[in-house]
């Protein structure tokens, strides 16, 4: 993937505010030496996590929505 763009996670993530957590989650993992789910790590920490994002290699939940639909 050459390009990503917040349209591309937002196809996997349901809202910005979602994405912004996500990606700060994943940032500071990739610090604390996490490893890269995707190829190479070739660019910042937040365009890897973002990538990862728009590729499906993280799964993000949102708790109040699974919350409303226990109820």
């Amino acid at each position: 993937m050459a390009r990503v763009t917040i349209e591309d996670c937002l196809r996997r993530v349901q809202n910005r505010f979602l994405l912004v957590h996500a990606v700060t989650r994943r940032v500071r993992q990739m610090r604390q030496n996490a490893q890269y789910l995707g190829g190479s790590p070739q660019g910042e920490d937040i365009i890897i996590a973002l990538r990862e994002i728009a590729v499906g290699k993280i799964n993000i939940e949102d708790k109040e929505s699974e919350d409303q639909q226990e109820k």
